[in-house]
């Protein structure tokens, strides 16, 4: 079985959490969930995004940014990071 982008859910859920502990480890929790939030009426122009973004992306996360590219640029996976964000907070009790 795969995501709705080809991806399998265990990939998908090891992008997010790595994802998702990047920007926990850099502080910014709160801000990436207002801004995902915020983002959900672009959410149809993810790809187009994806490149405007790759260049900050690439200097957050280093490296191939494939997988990453595919967690942002589907509603599943940016609903599942948004989760996990929120998970993480609450874990380690901060205020977002």
């Amino acid at each position: 079985m795969t995501g709705s982008r080809g991806q399998p859910p265990e990939l998908r859920e090891e992008t997010v959490e790595y994802v998702a502990r990047e920007i926990q480890v850099r502080g910014l929790t709160g801000p990436a969930v207002m801004f995902l939030e915020a983002s959900r009426p672009y959410r149809p122009l993810g790809s187009q995004a994806m490149l405007f973004f790759d260049p900050v992306l690439r200097n957050l996360f280093g490296g191939d940014m494939a997988e990453v590219q595919r967690v942002l640029a589907d509603d599943a996976g940016i609903e599942r990071l948004i989760e996990r964000l929120e998970e993480i907070d609450e874990e380690y009790g901060l205020d977002a």
